[in-house]
């Protein structure tokens, strides 16, 4: 299976940094990610923690979409229990016209108690309420009939968007999962994308990926619809760097900061730290927590991953921020020119090219060999 390859920006900036700046830097990493070839760049929704910046991500995608050419640009997820639907829809519609098709509409519940107090909307509502909205929200976005939808929450009578969606065949949807069985079952009931955190936090449980595609897959059968694995996403954070001590030298102020003031601090994970953040690290390339070390490791990492999931079509690199920026941007660099190729299939007639050469040279060697070998009074 040929995998993609893209990135998935909370955005996560320590938040003793400028977030004007960092603001940004992440709109030059998207541009960076488009000319180095990237397939997808997916933008969170956070309203609290202070690490996570964007609650607009829509609004960086329309920014994206001015800088960029051919990346495709995605919500990654719309919190819906946050948003009316009938706004949810009329925001996709424009961005699928201002990417000129390059867009997909990531939906979820939400993963942050925070956001969820602030706007006063129940935990325990969160995921009944993405699941009641979702066929709304695709019938508006790429249906044709009127809506009339009375709940507790939204009210929406004779709705219908005035909008076309810009590809004929209408906007793509993905929704996400952070482990439960919400995800899996939902993008098998409509037809979904899946987008998969393939490493959870410090302190939790680790996530069975293998084991949410079952649940994918069973759904389906039970409900009579497929589900592809080539439309499945999994996100992890990563940083690359020309050698492995190099790669954990950049990244390991910023991992540590991360790992105790970010999921600790903020979040309250319970973080049980290590004797030093380097051994943090390396517990949590250890426990597939995280990608960490050189182009090679990257690349057994990841084939590492293939085969514990049984395959998936896209692997977002989770941008971290862990590293200096020169750093992080050489990371994207050599995750594009140098581990997806081994992938994607992109570099294999080249090197087919040179092995084919060495044959041919080797043939034609032999030939003279066994040419010279004949006596000159038989030639």
């Amino acid at each position: 299976m040929r995998t993609g390859f893209g990135i998935f920006l909370s955005p996560l900036h320590d938040p003793r940094t400028d977030p004007h700046l960092n603001i940004h830097h992440d709109l030059e990493l998207v541009e960076l990610a488009d000319r180095l070839n990237l397939d997808e760049c997916w933008f969170g929704e956070h309203h609290s923690l202070g690490w996570p910046l964007v609650g607009a991500p829509e609004t960086m995608i329309a920014a994206a979409a001015t800088r960029t050419e051919r990346i495709v640009l995605a919500n990654g997820v719309v919190t819906v229990p946050f948003h009316h639907p009938f706004h949810i829809a009329t925001r996709a519609l424009m961005l699928d016209h201002l990417t000129k098709g390059r867009y997909i509409l990531g939906l979820g519940p939400g993963a942050t108690p925070n956001d969820a107090h602030m706007l006063g909307v129940p935990v325990d509502q969160l995921k009944p309420r993405t699941l009641a909205a979702i066929p709304t929200i695709i019938e508006l976005v790429n249906g044709t009939r009127r809506v009339t939808d009375r709940t507790d929450w939204y009210d929406l009578v004779d709705a219908r968007m005035q909008l076309p969606p810009h590809s004929p065949g209408g906007i793509r949807f993905a929704v996400s999962s952070v482990g439960s069985p919400f995800g899996p079952t939902v993008a098998a009931e409509f037809g979904m994308d899946l987008l998969s955190f393939g490493a959870p936090p410090p302190g939790w449980p680790g996530v069975d990926l293998a084991g949410q595609w079952r649940v994918a897959e069973e759904a389906a059968a039970a409900r009579g619809t497929t589900v592809d694995r080539a439309r499945w996403r999994v996100a992890v954070p990563i940083h690359i760097a020309e050698t492995r001590e190099k790669a954990f030298a950049e990244a390991e102020a910023g991992f540590g900061r991360w790992m105790h003031n970010y999921w600790g601090d903020a979040v309250g994970a319970p973080v049980t730290p290590g004797p030093s953040a380097r051994a943090d690290m390396l517990t949590a390339v250890a426990e597939k927590r995280a990608i960490i070390g050189s182009v090679e490791d990257a690349i057994e990492a990841i084939a590492d991953l293939h085969e514990r999931t049984g395959g998936f079509g896209t692997f977002l690199a989770y941008v971290m921020n862990w590293a200096p920026r020169s750093a992080t941007k050489l990371c994207y660099e050599l995750l594009a020119t140098e581990v997806a190729p081994v992938f994607t299939g992109s570099t294999a007639r080249g090197l087919d090219s040179i092995a084919w050469s060495q044959r041919w040279r080797a043939a034609k060697e032999a030939d003279a060999r066994a040419t010279d070998a004949v006596p000159a009074t038989v030639r």
